[in-house]
């Protein structure tokens, strides 16, 4: 059986290096995926990291990210691209994936061979193990924390614990959210003394804890997020902003209007209903099974070879952490990966219940074609079209918010400019969207050292030869070009794109372009603004 185990982790290690990576540079960078690289740059280029308690979240992203940064001898943010980037929540979510095998003697070993294809597949984690956000890290580590806590319970032994407090510090310095997790997996520890004989199970954990241990692990929590949070001891304050930031985070909560939906939202996500997502996006299998694993773990549907406690654990804390997401106004997609990958596990132990519970050949035959189908086939089709076919279609249900196509658009119209404009890339440019709502084109334009941001049309500012602003701004901005005093020094300006261009869905930019620049290019457009 061990070397078969090894094979089978092989080949499921193949499977999500496979779907996780590849045309990592296809997809747009999200706005998120923008900002969170440009702090980055600050850390590659400065050696420098202050943590905002207003935005950003925590700093593991941008700490892990120096790793590929390093090994591809990038030295600054224009030296990045997005293979360096996405890379890291890829590795975090091939590591998500493998360890669910460290708990083969709790969950079986076909368990943890289901819920590993499972999650190696799943069209959510796929597309969220590509995204460079801190979401994934979060999940990751979060498992990494019950992994290990369940380890130090069957052992007592001092590692384990260590371990799981390292994974605690970095679920408190990935994200704040890491509050929902520790709460729900606290509630399903709760929920289990309820089930079964209390004093017993109270028995089962005082003597399963070391005090000392617990201490060590604590410590080692407390540790490894001040590290984080401080900047590695150069900016102390850093982890008392940690704790600062949740009046921020609790406030912006019901703020945003654009995030709030409805409490089935996730479930709405994750399921095809019939004229309202395309029935090629959705996850039925895992949501259909994952509950009926739910059901299966609370009846006490258990065989030896699987711990009742681990996983009505995972049924508890999969639940739990489903109806808080669920129940907060303020959602967006990624934050259903925590559950949905616990529902990958628990929907790994439903096939496993079922097969053991059916015993003709035609009605294993059946559910072994139903899980083929709709758990394997159909999933890694999803996967592909998430890397090669249009990565950023609005149809998908994870692509949220997300920037155009159009972008890649944009930026080749600036490059041809520059290539014609005697300062190249050292030509000046203002981009002036109300809101500051010009994101991510910061990213895209990195390599340009003389950039206006700007969220109004500044008179005192000087005129740009290349401007790209949104449409209310425009207005204002032909003006100031047409006010200008001397007569000599007004330039004529024509539109910069051929068409309507958007940034993001309904969100449209506008370009202008002195016309003796547009001459300069290979296809001229004599559209003068008036």
């Amino acid at each position: 059986m061990t070397r078969r185990f090894f094979i089978f982790i092989l080949a499921i290690t193949a499977l999500a290096v496979i779907v996780r990576t590849g045309k990592l540079d296809k997809r747009p960078m999200h706005t998120d995926e923008a900002v969170h690289a440009v702090k980055f740059g600050q850390l590659l280029e400065e050696g420098e990291y202050h943590y905002d308690s207003n935005e950003y979240h925590g700093p593991t992203l941008n700490y892990f990210t120096l790793i590929p940064a390093w090994l591809a001898s990038a030295g600054s943010l224009q030296d990045v691209d997005e293979f360096i980037l996405r890379i890291v929540p890829v590795v975090f979510g091939i590591l998500l994936v493998l360890m669910i095998f460290v708990l083969v003697d709790g969950l079986s070993f076909s368990v943890v061979i289901y819920a590993a294809v499972f999650a190696a597949i799943s069209p959510g984690l796929v597309f969220y193990s590509r995204y460079y956000i801190q979401e994934m890290l979060l999940v990751c580590f979060t498992f990494g924390m019950i992994v290990c806590g369940y380890r130090y319970t069957k052992s007592q032994k001092l590692c384990w614990a260590v371990l799981c407090g390292i994974f605690a510090g970095l679920m408190h310095a990935t994200k704040e959210t890491c509050l929902i997790a520790f709460f729900s997996m606290a509630f399903a520890i709760f929920c289990l003394s309820l089930m079964g004989k209390k004093q017993d199970f109270l028995s089962y954990i005082v003597k399963s804890v070391k005090l000392p241990h617990l201490f060590v692990g604590i410590f080692s929590a407390i540790i490894i997020s001040f590290l984080f949070y401080s900047s590695f001891l150069a900016n102390p304050s850093g982890f008392a902003d940690s704790f600062r930031t949740y009046t921020t985070y609790f406030g912006r909560a019901s703020e945003n209007s654009f995030h709030i939906h409805p409490w089935y939202y996730y479930l709405d996500l994750l399921t095809y209903i019939e004229g309202v997502e395309k029935a090629k996006w959705n996850e039925d299998f895992v949501v259909v099974f994952g509950l009926l694993g739910v059901f299966f773990a609370l009846r006490g549907k258990c065989r030896d070879v699987i711990d009742q406690k681990l996983i009505r654990f995972f049924a508890f804390y999969t639940l739990t952490i489903m109806v808080i997401y669920s129940a907060i106004p303020y959602k967006t997609p990624w934050c259903l990966l925590g559950f949905l990958h616990g529902l990958t596990i628990l929907s790994a132990y439903a096939v496993y219940v079922l097969f053991e519970s059916l015993s003709g050949q035609f009605s294993r035959a059946v559910l072994g074609a139903v899980v083929l189908i709709f758990g394997i086939v159909i999933p890694v089709c999803q996967c592909s079209i998430i890397k090669s076919v249009r990565p950023a279609d609005p149809t998908n249900p994870y692509v949220y918010a997300h920037t155009s196509e159009d972008i890649f658009k944009i930026t080749d119209r600036v490059r041809e400019v520059a290539n014609v404009n005697p300062q190249a890339k050292d030509m000046y440019i203002q981009v002036v969207c109300s809101g500051d709502d010009y994101w991510p084109l910061p990213w895209y334009l990195r390599d340009f050292t003389r950039v206006s941001w700007q969220n109004k049309v500044d008179l005192n500012m000087p005129i740009a030869p290349l401007i790209i602003c949104s449409p209310d701004i425009e207005s204002d901005m032909v003006a100031k070009l047409y006010n200008v005093p001397k007569p000599g020094e007004k330039d004529l300006y024509v539109p910069l794109f051929d068409d309507h261009v958007q940034l993001r869905p309904l969100v449209e930019l506008r370009g202008l372009i002195t016309k003796d620049l547009l001459d300069k290019l290979p296809v001229k457009d004599e559209n003068i603004v008036k």
